[in-house]
């Protein structure tokens, strides 16, 4: 064999080392990605993370309208929901997902204030923690990195299992309850009408996004260091990508700032977000 073959058969033989080490890394990257709510979650080894959620105001609420509710999931546990149950038989179900802070009386007060805008409508709000909430920042990191992608799911099925095959179903969820709120939407499939996620993660597999059977409101804060321009900008590609329709509302504030438990609470835009979330969930019920 001559210099020019040997260095031709080292040639050929390097470049199928390398070419099979791409395969090998992209298919690792591939199979090992993550989803957009384990990003989320993810959050919760960043201290700046919790740092940025000081705790929230000491609230106690009650309601006769509402009550705590048992059902069935399908990992053979059960999960608990506060439901406002309408008088009258209705098939509309507005699915509740709370903050990383857990299903606490904030969440309650505000699925009985959904209830009464909407007159017409059933609310469940999820309760992802089984029974725990985070009072600190700390304990609610903590909770949010403990919850699995499985178990989160086996609770939004059993809840939508819960409405019925025949209800019409809409979601709304704050901060990872942003994020939940846009998986339960792809999880209702064709039972979907609409979908409202505060600055939640946006999901990332433009292929999951094809599968969205109504409209997205996203509502996002234009301080948020988590989730920031760079990822709702993408958001707004990856729709519009799919197909799907996306109306996206952004406002000059840190995240968080439609929770009046927080310190950094907007009222006046929280209560203008709140009036347009409510608009397009009547718009979608009708």
């Amino acid at each position: 064999m001559n210099l020019k073959t040997i260095i031709k058969t080292m040639l050929l033989s390097i470049a199928i080392i390398i070419i099979g080490h791409v395969k090998t890394t992209a298919q690792t990257s591939s199979c090992c990605a993550i989803s957009s709510t384990q990003a989320f979650a993810a959050l919760g080894n960043d201290p700046s993370f919790g740092n940025a959620h000081l705790p929230p105001i000491p609230f106690h609420y009650e309601s006769d309208k509402g009550k705590m509710i048992t059902y069935k999931t399908s990992d053979g546990k059960t999960a608990s929901a506060y439901e406002v149950k309408i008088e009258k038989a209705s098939d509309k179900y507005l699915i509740v997902v709370h903050e990383f802070w857990g299903l606490n009386d904030y969440i309650k007060r505000e699925a009985v204030s959904l209830h009464d805008e909407l007159n017409d409508v059933n609310i469940i709000a999820l309760d992802l923690y089984d029974g725990k909430v985070g009072t600190v920042a700390d304990s609610a990191m903590k909770l949010m990195k403990a919850l699995t992608d499985d178990r989160a799911k086996a609770i939004i099925n059993g809840a939508l299992a819960y409405a019925g095959k025949k209800a019409k179903i809409q979601t709304i969820g704050w901060c990872m309850g942003g994020s939940w709120s846009l998986q339960a939407s792809l999880l209702a499939a064709k039972q979907l009408k609409g979908c409202v996620m505060y600055y939640g993660m946006p999901e990332k597999n433009v292929d999951k996004l094809k599968t969205l059977n109504a409209p997205v409101l996203g509502i996002f804060a234009n301080k948020d260091k988590y989730i920031n321009t760079d990822l709702v900008n993408q958001f707004e590609k990856d729709m519009k990508t799919a197909g799907k329709q996306l109306t996206l509302k952004r406002y000059d504030a840190d995240h968080g700032f439609a929770n009046p438990s927080n310190p950094k609470y907007e009222k006046t835009m929280a209560d203008e977000a709140h009036g347009i979330a409510v608009a397009f969930i009547k718009t979608n019920f009708k």
